[in-house]
């Protein structure tokens, strides 16, 4: 597989310093590898209108979240808004891990941002975190007068697992769950827990995001195989995706969730949904949020900022 040179240098950065696989870590070890790896990985954080830290209240007792003004924002006019839930496996990732991100996307579409900071494995499984991300849109919707957000102009997004949620969060609203969204944006998603795409097959080891650390996630997340079959962990087995909003999907090849992120993306066309899908042959999984070492982080941003504000912007 034929990688950015970007991405080759950081997984030598990686060798070099000698971080053992995520897989090999308890849940603790695993959160603070992930958190140290920022100052190496991260660009400087843009500069927005304003970030405000609140609480959404939902099922399993509040939920933080923190909200973005971008900047240059004229006007008091209601704003469209991006939900956006955070990557990391459902065991790692927070508010911070996601602050740069967050900030540029807030930026590059125009749009306010709600960052979910949903509950994690092993300390609250599945469904715990779709119900979370479940409450923070509805805290979005319920709260549009006082955060300047337009109600009709609402999308949900994430990164890794957080595409997972931002995916389930489409369908449930789809069924009637939630008000209508306008828009969902996935990185790089896990729709399918079963594991058995063709991807895991071929992206076993040398890169950061393996078969074998998506099944580390995934045992802590649904220790009970039975429930892997659920549309809200696994948003492809849904029986039905028409009536979700439109979607842009990113995939990249050197990742195991590659052929099952194409496959809801053809899946959505084929039941009527309009679909952008952004496809990287030469990156890793992960490589949004590693933008001071992975240039492409950055365009990827701007493209779905781009995408966002050509999708939310009112006529």
């Amino acid at each position: 597989m034929i990688l950015d040179p970007d991405a080759e240098r950081l997984l030598v950065m990686v060798r070099e310093a000698g971080r053992p696989p995520l897989e090999s870590l308890p849940p603790a070890e695993a959160r603070a590898a992930y958190s140290a790896s920022r100052a190496v990985t991260q660009p400087e954080p843009q500069e927005v209108a304003s970030v405000t830290d609140m609480a959404a209240p939902g099922p399993h007792g509040n939920v933080p979240v923190r909200f973005y003004v971008p900047a240059g924002v004229a006007g008091d006019s209601a704003q469209p808004c991006l939900v956006y839930f955070h990557g990391g496996g459902w065991v790692l990732g927070d508010l911070d891990s996601h602050d740069v991100v967050c900030r540029h996307l807030a930026n590059a579409s125009g749009c306010r941002v709600l960052s979910v900071d949903y509950r994690m494995a092993p300390e609250y499984r599945f469904p715990a975190s779709f119900d979370d991300s479940v409450a923070a849109t509805r805290f979005a919707f319920e709260n549009a007068a006082r955060l300047g957000i337009d109600p009709a102009r609402i999308a949900v997004g994430g990164d890794s697992a957080g595409g997972n949620l931002a995916a389930a969060v489409a369908i449930h609203a789809a069924r009637g769950g939630l008000p209508k969204l306008a828009y969902q944006l996935l990185i790089y998603p896990v729709v399918d827990l079963g594991m058995t795409y063709p991807s895991y097959q071929r992206v076993t080891e040398g890169v950061l995001l393996t078969a074998a650390t998506m099944r580390y996630f995934v045992d802590l997340y649904t220790p009970d195989p039975a429930q892997r079959s659920d549309w809200r962990g696994s948003p492809i087995r849904a029986a039905d995706l028409s009536g979700t909003p439109p979607a842009l999907v990113v995939t990249a090849a050197a990742d195991p969730l590659c052929d099952e992120g194409i496959a809801y993306a053809r899946r959505l066309e084929q039941e009527g949904v309009r679909v952008l899908h952004m496809h990287f042959s030469d990156q890793i999984h992960g490589f949004l949020t590693m933008g001071k070492v992975i240039a492409a982080s950055g365009l990827l941003l701007d493209a779905m900022g781009a995408a966002l504000r050509k999708a939310l912007t009112a006529g």
